[in-house]
C-alpha cells in the first residue's frame, strides 16, 4: 500500500480528537463486543436491530455516543438535538467509516443515515487539514434540492461548533451566491448532479482535494437518469478516496455502479433488502374508493386529526396539487410542486415546519428528502406510480422512533399495483382490505415488472467505470470482493441519452421538482411508446439499445 493510500484510509489512531475508547476498533472483529461496554455482543446487537454486514473484519457497532470518542463539542451538539443513542445505521457505519473504508449502506429513509456519513466526514476533514479555498474535502451528491439543503442544514448544525463549513449547489437558484461561497472556501460541498456539472464546466470549482465522497439516495439518482452525470463528476475526483453509498433499495443498477465506484466495501443492511418493507411503526389504512368520494373522505380524515397536526397530502399532478390546496384553505393547506420557484418552495416548507401551514399538499417532490420529524399523517390522495414510491411517501411519518398514520385512496385505475401493495401491507403486519384482495385476485399487479431499469441522461454519452462483476472499480490492481453483479455494462449509449421522466399521470410534477441542470429524461416505458416497439415485456433501456444495434 502506498503512502497516499495510507493517508486516505488511515487507522483510527490517526484521527484527531478521538480518545482511546475508539482505538481498539480498527482491530475489532465482527463477532466482538459492542463498543462502549454494552452487555450485548456485536452479533446480538445486530440481531436485535436487524443489521447484517458483509465484508472483511467488520468492527462491532457503537452502543452509545460516548463510546465513539467523538470530540466533546460534537457530542454536545448531538445531545442538544435530543438524541439518546445512535440509530442502528449510525452505530454500525461509524466504526467502519472511521477506519477509512468504503461502505454501501442500505437502509430506509428516516433511519439517521445523514449523520451516519456526515460525522465521519467531520473527522476526516479535521485529520486532513486541507485549505478550503483550494476546494472541498468532502463531496455529497444528492438527487433533490430539498434533500441537498437539508443535508447542508445538518452539516451546519452539527459541524458548526467544529468550524466546519458547508455550501449547497442546486438548480433552480442563481449560481452567483453559490459561486461566491465556493470562492470563500468550504470544507463540504453538497450538490445535485446537474448543477455541480454546470459549475465544473465553468471551471469554478476543483474537486482535486476531495478524498471523502458520498452518494446519498443512490437509487433515486439512478432512477432519475443521473448516472452519466455522476460518472462524469467522479472522474474529477481523485481515485484514491473513501466512498460511501447510501440507498433505500438495492436494485441491479445500484449494485452495478457500486461495483464500479467502490473498492472492497463493507455492506451494511438494515432490515430485509430482498423485500420492499414499510416502516412497521406506521399504521397503514388503504381504502378502495371511487374518485367522486375522495375529496369528502379527505376532509373527514383532516377533521378527525388533532388540531395543528402536521399532515402531508400526496397527489399526482401539479394542477390537482394547487386545486386541493385551495379547497383545503380552511385547514391551513399550502402546496409544493415542480412549478414553484425555489423561493416559494422554501417559504412553503418553512410555513409547514413552523406549523403555520400544518397541511402540505405535494407531488412526489416531497416523497424523499423531507426530514421533518413530527409529521403525524400521510394521505395518498392519488396512488403513486409504484409501490416503491408508496413506501417512500408514507415514510415521511413515523420517523426517528415516532409512530405514524397513513391513509391511501385506491381505485380501479390502480389495480395493477394491488398485489404488490398487499405484499407491503402484509410485510408490515397491516390489515388488507377485502376489496384490495379481490382486485389482486382478478390479476391486478401479478407479474408486473419493477420500474427499475438502467437509465442514462444528460450530455455525457460515456458509461465509464469498469466492467468486472464485483467491487474494485477504481483501482484495477486490487482484488474484488463483495457483491457480484451478473450483467456487464455495455458502452452503447451516446449523445444526450434517455433517463427517467414522470408519466403523464404525474404531469411532470415529480421530476420537474428535481435539479434539472443537465438532464432531460424519459422513462423506459415512454421510450417504448415513442418508438412504437412492442410493450410486452417492457424492455430496459439497455435492452432497447442492444435490440436497436442488432437491426
Amino acid at each position: 500500500m502506498t503512502g497516499m493510500e495510507e493517508e486516505v484510509k488511515p487507522n483510527l489512531s490517526q484521527y484527531q480528537g478521538l480518545t482511546s475508547s475508539v482505538s481498539g476498533v480498527s482491530s475489532a472483529r465482527g463477532h466482538g463486543s459492542v463498543t462502549g461496554g454494552s452487555n450485548l455482543s456485536g452479533d446480538a446487537y445486530r440481531r436485535q436491530h436487524e443489521i447484517t454486514v458483509t465484508g472483511d473484519e467488520v468492527p462491532p457497532p457503537f452502543s452509545s455516543f460516548e463510546s465513539t470518542g467523538f470530540p466533546s463539542e460534537l457530542l454536545r451538539e448531538v445531545h442538544n438535538a435530543g438524541f439518546s443513542a445512535p440509530t442502528p445505521i449510525q452505530a454500525q457505519s461509524w466504526p467502519i467509516a472511521l477506519q477509512g473504508r468504503d461502505i454501501v449502506a442500505i437502509a430506509k429513509t428516516g433511519s439517521g443515515k445523514t449523520l451516519g456519513y456526515l460525522v465521519p466526514g467531520f473527522m476526516h476533514i479535521k485529520r486532513c487539514g486541507n485549505d478550503s479555498q483550494m476546494g472541498p474535502t468532502v463531496l455529497v451528491l444528492s438527487p433533490t434540492r430539498e434533500l441537498a439543503t437539508q443535508i447542508q442544514d445538518e452539516a451546519q448544525k452539527f459541524g458548526g461548533s467544529s468550524r466546519i463549513t458547508c455550501t449547497c449547489l442546486y438548480g433552480g437558484a442563481p449560481k452567483g451566491p453559490q459561486l461566491r461561497e465556493i470562492e470563500r472556501g468550504v470544507d463540504i460541498v453538497v450538490a445535485t448532479p446537474g448543477r455541480l456539472n454546470d459549475i465544473l464546466e465553468m471551471r469554478r470549482v476543483s474537486l482535486q482535494q476531495v478524498s471523502y465522497l458520498v452518494l446519498d439516495e443512490a437509487d433515486r439518482m439512478l432512477d432519475m437518469g443521473f448516472e452519466p452525470q455522476i460518472r462524469k463528476i467522479v472522474k474529477e475526483v481523485p481515485t484514491r478516496r473513501q466512498t460511501l453509498m447510501y440507498t433505500a433499495t438495492w436494485p441491479r443498477e445500484v449494485r452495478k455502479i457500486a461495483a464500479d465506484l467502490l473498492v472492497n466495501p463493507v455492506q451494511v443492511n438494515i432490515g430485509n433488502i430482498d423485500e420492499l418493507v414499510a416502516n412497521k411503526s406506521i399504521t397503514q389504512n388503504v381504502e378502495v374508493l371511487a374518485p367522486m368520494v375522495k375529496h369528502r373522505r379527505l376532509e373527514q380524515i383532516l377533521r378527525s386529526q388533532e388540531p395543528g397536526s402536521k399532515i402531508i397530502v400526496f397527489c399526482s399532478t401539479k394542477k390537482m396539487c394547487d386545486q386541493l390546496a385551495r379547497n383545503l384553505s380552511q385547514f391551513g393547506a399550502a402546496s409544493i410542486h415542480g412549478d414553484k420557484s425555489q423561493a416559494d418552495r422554501d417559504y412553503v416548507l418553512g410555513q409547514f415546519r413552523s406549523g403555520r401551514s400544518p397541511v402540505l399538499v405535494a407531488t412526489d417532490v416531497a416523497a424523499r428528502g423531507l426530514d421533518i420529524k413530527d409529521i403525524r399523517v400521510v394521505i395518498n390522495y392519488d396512488f403513486p406510480t409504484g409501490v416503491e414510491d408508496y413506501v417512500h411517501r408514507i415514510g415521511r411519518t413515523g420517523r426517528a422512533g415516532a409512530t405514524g398514520l397513513a391513509f391511501t385512496f385506491f381505485g380501479d385505475q390502480d389495480s395493477k399495483h394491488a398485489s404488490d401493495l398487499i405484499k407491503v401491507l402484509e410485510g408490515a403486519n397491516q390489515q388488507v382490505p377485502a376489496e384490495l384482495r379481490e382486485m389482486a385476485s382478478r390479476g391486478g399487479g401479478m407479474g408486473r415488472p419493477r420500474r427499475w431499469a438502467p437509465s442514462s441522461g444528460g450530455y455525457d454519452g460515456e458509461r465509464g467505470g469498469r466492467t468486472d462483476s464485483g467491487y474494485g472499480g477504481r483501482d484495477g490492481g486490487r482484488g474484488s470482493r463483495g457483491i457480484s453483479t451478473s450483467s456487464s455494462w455495455h458502452e452503447k449509449s451516446g449523445g444526450r441519452g434517455y433517463g427517467h421522466e414522470s408519466s403523464d399521470r404525474n404531469d411532470r410534477g415529480f421530476h420537474d421538482s428535481y435539479d434539472t441542470g443537465r438532464s432531460r429524461s424519459r422513462s423506459p416505458d415512454r421510450f417504448n411508446s415513442a418508438s412504437g416497439r412492442d410493450h410486452s415485456p417492457v424492455l430496459s433501456f439497455h435492452e432497447l439499445m442492444m435490440k436497436r444495434n442488432q437491426q
